[in-house]
């Protein structure tokens, strides 16, 4: 008896042992059976990877059968001898639910009014101007008028009667792609020098290679024609690519120009190097002229109007109207869209670091963050491919005092973020459906502007008594 009551005593100390030392796994959840066993093909974020085309259905009843016995043929490993029913049950309703993700954004109908109700407040669309093809730039000129930069190459003025007027002088671009003419900003002392500047598609032919690349012409209006053309900046190197150019203009409260330039698709060897003027916020004098301060402006090698870098297509920017810091917003590939507020000298991590995936499904990179590159204020997955923003300022829309709006080209509508402390806190998504929008500004009279595409128009933002 003793001897029994010693061994049991040995026996269920060792177990208690073994217990404490060698304790039974927890439960993985399902995003975390997700980020061990998919990421690796399907990338980090899941609301990535679900923005795709399901080949073989995205019922609930469709993934637990491709996870379970999988698709070996076609590269997708059998998971049901390394994960149970319900793990699997588990991670085929984390896809489900990531889905609707997606699906908020899946507008069903086209507007039956021009009038929007928000959470903020309500509006309606006053056209400005039409007969356009892809509105991409707007500038605001004294007395009323407004510049169209239209990415087939012209350039018109509006005038506060709405009567439009095609300009002569503006640079020869090449309209292919991504390509043709993109924003355009004028002075900030136009009411003296008459200066605008264009940004847009340049092309030089070499050999047999017709090139391209982001360039900046500064003219001088004179009525109806841009006189005294000079190129300002030329991007280098020029590229076959016909895509990821930028590229957005905006004179901050120095009168400093910044220039955003894309990756130009080659995304290896741009973004990361000092040496290539693609993927980076460039700083210029307004002539063109290299600031003493800017951050590479004395290094050997290095592109001297480089202000940051690491970006893949920045086609959004804006001036903080009470901070001064340039804002901006960039295209990811699948999924990772991204706001950043602009640093000197700061790298912002494409493609070493990013939340989207490419457009083949595959991961990029395995990480979002890495110390030495800034994280985003925010990103969006799936991807609503961003465009123009602005702030609201002054008094017509109380409801979004101090917000931030981002157009959205692939859902066509407008993004409005709530801005708090330098953060966003909030989003909501309005003007839903009117097509894609391509731009949007705040005019000097205190409205907003935002520009569609395909067919063009610039519409006013007019708030609605309520």
């Amino acid at each position: 008896m003793l001897k029994y009551t010693i061994g049991a005593a040995f026996l269920a100390v060792f177990c208690l042992s073994s217990f404490l030392t060698d304790p039974t796994p927890a439960a993985k959840t399902a995003r975390e059976n997700y980020e061990q066993y998919c990421s690796s093909c399907h990338g980090e974020k899941v609301e990535a990877f679900v923005d795709r085309n399901w080949k073989h259905g995205k019922a609930k009843s469709d993934l637990t059968k491709s996870i379970s016995g999988g698709y070996p043929d076609l590269g997708m490993p059998t998971w049901s001898g390394i994960l149970n029913a319900k793990e699997i049950d588990e991670l085929s309703d984390l896809i489900v639910e990531s889905l609707k993700n997606v699906d908020q954004y899946k507008f069903a109908t086209k507007p039956t009014s021009n009038v929007f109700t928000t959470e903020g407040l309500t509006v309606k669309l006053d056209t400005v101007a039409s007969g356009l093809k892809s509105p991409w730039g707007l500038a605001f000129l004294p007395g009323g008028s407004m510049l169209v930069s239209d990415r087939s190459g012209e350039v018109y003025r509006v005038d506060k009667n709405n009567t439009k007027t095609k300009l002569t002088g503006g640079p020869t671009v090449l309209v292919e792609g991504q390509g043709g003419l993109l924003d355009v900003e004028v002075h900030p002392d136009f009411a003296k020098n008459q200066l605008v500047y264009l940004s847009y598609s340049a092309v030089k032919q070499e050999g047999a290679d017709k090139l391209s690349t982001t360039a900046v012409m500064r003219a001088k209006l004179v009525g109806d024609q841009l006189t005294e053309q000079k190129v300002i900046f030329e991007a280098l190197p020029y590229s076959k690519t016909r895509h990821h150019y930028g590229s957005r203009l905006k004179f901050d409260k120095q009168n400093y120009l910044y220039v955003t330039v894309g990756d130009r698709g080659n995304e290896k060897q741009n973004p990361q190097s000092l040496e290539s003027d693609c993927g980076k916020v460039h700083r210029l004098h307004d002539d063109g002229r290299i600031p003493a301060d800017n951050p590479f402006s004395n290094a050997s090698k290095a592109r001297t109007s480089v202000y940051s870098y690491g970006h893949r297509n920045p086609q959004g920017m804006a001036l903080h109207p009470t901070t001064g810091a340039i804002w901006t917003n960039e295209h990811g590939p699948r999924g990772g869209d991204e706001v950043n507020i602009i640093k000197k000298s700061a790298n912002y991590g494409w493609p070493v670091i990013c939340y989207g995936i490419n457009y083949d499904g595959k991961p990029i990179t395995n990480l979002s963050a890495k110390e030495g590159m800034e994280q985003p204020l925010t990103y969006w997955l799936p991807s609503i491919a961003p465009s123009g923003m602005a702030f609201v300022e002054g008094s017509k829309y109380p409801g979004w005092k101090d917000n931030l709006m981002v157009g959205s080209l692939r859902f066509q509508y407008l993004n409005r973020c709530v801005v708090e402390g330098g953060k966003i806190v909030k989003q909501e998504n309005i003007l839903k459906n009117i097509g894609r929008l391509r731009n949007v500004d705040m005019g000097p009279d205190g409205y907003l502007y935002v520009s569609v595409e395909d067919p063009g128009y610039v519409f006013r933002l007019q708030p609605v008594n309520q």
